[in-house]
Parts: C-alpha cells; sequence; structure tokens
C-alpha cells in the first residue's frame, strides 16, 4: 500500500493536494463535497501513463505482493521479499519518454 501511494504521489501530486484541501475544508461534509476531487485522484491514477507503464511491467511481482498479503493478513512483515521484488522492478522500468507525459484520458 505504502509503494502504491509513493507512486500515485509521485505522479498525481497535485490531484492529492486538490483531494486532501478539500477534505480538511470540509470535516463533517468531505465524504459528499469532495467527490469529484477523489475521482480526479482515481482517474489520474489509472490514466497515467507512468503508473500504466509499471502496471503492466511488474503486474507479476505486485500479484505475488498482493497475494502475500491476502494470506497473512495480520502480518504484513512476511511480505516484506515481495514488496522488495516489486519496488526493485518498479525501479528498473523504462520510463524514458513518458516520465513527463500527462494523462492519457480512459
Amino acid at each position: 500500500m505504502e509503494a502504491a501511494m509513493a507512486i500515485t504521489t509521485k505522479y498525481c501530486q497535485k490531484e492529492l493536494d486538490e483531494y486532501g484541501t478539500c477534505v480538511v475544508s470540509h470535516p463533517a461534509s468531505w465524504q459528499e463535497k469532495c467527490v469529484d476531487l477523489k475521482l480526479r485522484v482515481a482517474q489520474c491514477t489509472s490514466s497515467h501513463p507512468v503508473i500504466r507503464k509499471i502496471r503492466s511491467d511488474c503486474a507479476g511481482e505486485f500479484s505475488v505482493f498482493e497475494r502475500c498479503l491476502r494470506e497473512n493478513p495480520s502480518s504484513a512483515e512476511a511480505c516484506q521479499p515481495h514488496l522488495t521484488r516489486f519496488l526493485a522492478c518498479v525501479e528498473s522500468v523504462d520510463l524514458s519518454g513518458i516520465a513527463n507525459a500527462a494523462p492519457q484520458p480512459t
């Protein structure tokens, strides 16, 4: 989860900042008032070319990590080696030519 959040933060910072500001500004009603901004965060994470490339190139490593978390719900530490492999994959993804690309419509 932390890895996904780090990637999201890196490539969807503007959307996350706007959503966070909305949530803080509307403590009692943020669930209703911030829906559109929450959807923008989701749209960015699903359409950003960098995130899409990482999802494609590291799908196997992420699946193994996710399965480990499901199988060890009370001991996420057991999945640290799988997370490490996923993060190593993320670091090895060739992002040349797409690192500064804008999100694509889905």
